[in-house]
């Protein structure tokens, strides 16, 4: 059974746990066919480089959904984020091999806000480089 996560438990500051998610050109071509964004730099690497971009590179609204599920896992419950945003501020870069990309995904409660609600600020990264700039959610506790 989950614990609920309330908002007299919480401190700012907490750490949420952090999490890795792999990514690869099988992924985003999974993700292409759910969200209908079939546009080449997610799954042609020569029409990527033709447009300048250094490979093929994950969908950002993919990016940010693995992130925020650092978030929801935590709190166990999708509908209580009540609010959600993020700067893209490089690409995450997904070879065409065996390993992939993964995206690495820290978080921690940055204020205590009013009717049981709390910011998390989230960190993003992909090899080494900050994937997502401004990365907050609000999230509604009990």
């Amino acid at each position: 059974m989950a614990t609920t996560i309330t908002y007299a438990d919480v401190e700012v500051g907490v750490e949420l746990p952090a999490q890795t998610f792999p990514v690869t050109r099988a992924t985003l071509v999974q993700y292409a066919g759910a969200s209908g964004d079939f546009n080449p730099i997610h799954w042609n690497e020569k029409f990527a480089v033709e447009v300048g971009l250094p490979d093929v590179i994950a969908h950002g609204m993919f990016t940010m959904a693995e992130a925020i599920r650092v978030v929801t896992d935590w709190v166990g419950d999708p509908a209580a984020v009540v609010e959600y945003g993020v700067r893209f501020t490089k690409p995450v870069i997904v070879p065409n091999d065996d390993k992939g990309a993964e995206i690495e995904v820290s978080a921690k409660v940055a204020a205590k806000l009013d009717d049981n609600r709390v910011r998390v600020d989230l960190v993003a990264t992909s090899a080494g480089q900050k994937v997502l700039g401004m990365s907050r959610a609000v999230v509604q506790l009990v």
